[in-house]
């Protein structure tokens, strides 16, 4: 069992490696450049998109633009925003804050192609459904040839979509924040209980389809961002005499390296180092030419592939630029970093509690209990979808009963073997998504000048 755990290991650490991000962060460049820089230059089109100002109900599809996005974003604001961050600080310093938002920014552009094919080349599934998402960009896009990346794609989005390493994750904090600190003596009794919990809130969501889903993430997701924004707010108006400091070093220790472990040589230095564990986390984060948040964006209603492309690029944004951000500046400002050997969820809980004594942790723990919630919703939807793929939409129900299961599994188990070969798949949907969005680019930038031209004449 140890050698298949440190197998498992080892795939996990190989397919998050460099290569993958050479494929992710060189091919978003490349899109960015493709582009003309356009999700920067339509920015305010898309915030007019996403109030609802080009909505029509006649539109193909199941749910709204911002149904779509806010779903999107259930599935990437998560343990990556509150645990990843943290993460990355205490082993990078500051400056691996600097390299997750370059990930963004590039992220931004990469959200925008695949989330625009995903409407471009929707599919329709053995029912006769309109589907939206990279297995049906790359068959309808590419041709039936390349049906063989596609399935890929699925079969690895099947084990990569289970939630059990958000759960572990929750099922620890619960442990942690709220259990043990008041007296609770936790065990597996406990934690099947917190499991069955999950899995009735999650069936009670999940079992009602995309339309279900779409209307929850809707309520939740925006709801916690203004709570997590609030929350770290009072905590940088209680350190403001530090936050211009820790602003700049951010900057400055990108370039440093001054806190990564000096014995690393990976990429030539400890700065190629920090450069790499930075753009992993963004990357990890915000899940950009992934392939998880087409599929979402493939259910908008819509029949204009570039105002969902342009809604999609908003969720890199807010998921890194804006939660993993504010995450980083809490940890910073209240020194934690430094005076705690505390890592991830731990660590952001010790900066909430420096400025909240009493109740910081708590209120933490409300947004990190929502934040893992919402993505539980949202990665059933995408295995289902993978499901659909594979073996026709009459077996998709199927997925929901073992994703079910799965919550209770991820409950109850430390689990680091499962936890690894979900991270490791997770990372393979990668290959197809940016391979199939690299070579369908040019149809989506001549899509893009259409556009332009035809809302510039309306």
């Amino acid at each position: 069992m140890n050698f298949i755990n440190q197998l498992l290991s080892e795939f996990s650490s190989l397919a998050w490696g460099l290569p993958l991000l050479i494929l992710l962060i060189g091919g978003g460049l490349y899109l960015l450049i493709r582009s003309h820089f356009a999700p920067f230059r339509y920015l305010g089109h898309a915030l007019n998109i996403l109030r609802g100002k080009y909505d029509d109900p006649n539109d193909p599809g199941d749910i709204s633009h911002f149904q779509a996005l806010t779903t999107a974003l259930s599935a990437t604001v998560g343990m990556g925003n509150i645990a990843g961050v943290a993460v990355a600080i205490s082993i990078g310093g500051p400056g691996a804050v600097f390299w997750m938002w370059l990930s963004a920014i590039i992220g931004m552009s990469t959200k925008f192609f695949t989330s625009t094919l995903a409407i471009m080349f929707r599919g329709k599934d053995s029912n006769g459904d309109i589907q939206g998402g990279p297995m049906y960009f790359i068959t309808e896009g590419l041709g039936k040839s390349w049906k063989p990346l596609a399935v890929f794609f699925s079969f690895c989005g099947l084990i990569g979509a289970l939630p059990v390493f958000n759960v572990n994750q929750l099922t620890q904090a619960l442990n942690d924040i709220l259990l043990i600190p008041n007296g609770v003596e936790v065990g597996l009794k406990t934690n099947i209980i917190i499991g069955l919990i999950l899995i009735s809130i999650t069936a009670l969501v999940i079992l009602g389809g995309i339309k279900r889903i779409g209307t929850v993430a809707s309520r939740l997701v925006p709801s916690m961002v203004f709570l997590y924004f609030i929350l770290v707010i009072i905590i940088l108006i209680a350190h403001y005499d530090v936050l211009g400091y820790y602003l700049k070093l951010i900057f400055i220790d990108a370039f440093a390296a001054n806190y990564y472990p000096k014995d690393d040589t990976f990429l030539g230095g400890v700065l190629g180092a920090l450069i790499l564990h930075g753009i992993k986390r963004g990357a990890f984060s915000n899940e950009a030419g992934i392939g998880t948040a087409p599929m979402a964006h493939g259910a908008a209603k819509t029949d204009e592939p570039i105002r969902e492309g342009l809604v999609a690029m908003l969720g890199p944004a807010i998921d890194t630029l804006v939660v993993c951000t504010l995450t980083a500046l809490a940890i910073l400002v209240t020194g934690v970093w430094e005076t705690t050997s505390n890592n991830g969820v731990s660590l952001t809980a010790s900066a909430f509690a420096d400025v909240m004594p009493v109740y910081g942790k708590y209120l933490l723990l409300v947004c990190i209990a929502v934040f893992s919630m919402s993505s539980l919703f949202s990665y059933s939807y995408y295995g289902t979808k993978c499901m659909s793929f594979l073996f026709g939409a009459d077996k998709k129900h199927y997925y929901n009963y073992f994703y079910i299961l799965s919550i209770l599994i991820g409950a109850t188990t430390s689990l680091s073997m499962m936890i690894n070969l979900i991270d490791g798949v997770f990372a393979l949907m990668a290959i197809p998504t940016m391979v199939a969005t690299i070579i369908l680019a040019p149809k989506v930038t001549k899509e893009l000048k259409r556009y332009t031209k035809r809302m510039k004449g309306s």
